[in-house]
């Protein structure tokens, strides 16, 4: 499953600049991740209400804004429950300057705790192994951003994006919906 070109970073950064929200497009899609992962209701937009009060304090999108929105969701949804499909942080591409990603990464990981913590009031009762993730996030969320342009340095950021990743993964696997047993009746029956 590709992703729509209409989801790059900069096809989102101009829709929020022309709805003049002032949200860099990794926020937007940090904290819907997290509000994904944290188990929001997947039914009826759930996730929009809570998304808008993050974003733009409440005020309604434009509705090409929302649309755009909307696509990211789905895509990222669709990357969530199927392993296969390669979910992925929005984040900026390997010509821009390691500094700027690494900022991106922490605004990315501070916007998903929010989204998650907003969502899933009880981290605090989460596994152990949640619990340490989000701990673990929230250092990351810290990270410098004067970072050397080396091979070293890109080690090390393509590492932090691998652990973040898998650890929005692991959040949704607690919080998220249970998966389907559609499949597995359908597979069972011998016609």
């Amino acid at each position: 499953m590709a992703t729509p070109p209409s989801l790059c970073i900069d096809n989102l950064k101009k829709a929020l600049d022309d709805a003049e929200i002032g949200q860099h497009p990794v926020e937007v899609h940090g904290a819907l991740v997290g509000l994904i992962c944290g188990g929001v209701d997947q039914e009826n937009h759930a996730w929009v209400g809570p998304l808008i009060d993050l974003m733009n304090d409440g005020q309604p999108l434009e509705t090409s804004l929302l649309q755009l929105i909307n696509e990211l969701y789905q895509d990222t949804v669709a990357r969530l429950v199927d392993f296969d499909f390669g979910f992925t942080l929005l984040l900026p591409e390997e010509e821009v300057s390691l500094s700027h990603r690494v900022e991106a990464l922490s605004l990315w990981t501070q916007s998903f705790l929010t989204g998650i913590a907003i969502i899933q009031p009880k981290l605090n009762q989460a596994s152990a192994d949640v619990k340490e993730v989000i701990k673990d996030l929230a250092e990351i969320a810290q990270v410098e951003f004067d970072v050397g342009e080396d091979e070293e340095s890109e080690t090390a950021y393509v590492e932090l994006q691998e652990f973040v990743r898998m650890a929005a993964i692991l959040c949704y696997a607690e919080f998220g919906p249970e998966p389907s047993m559609d499949n597995a009746d359908d597979t069972q029956k011998v016609h």
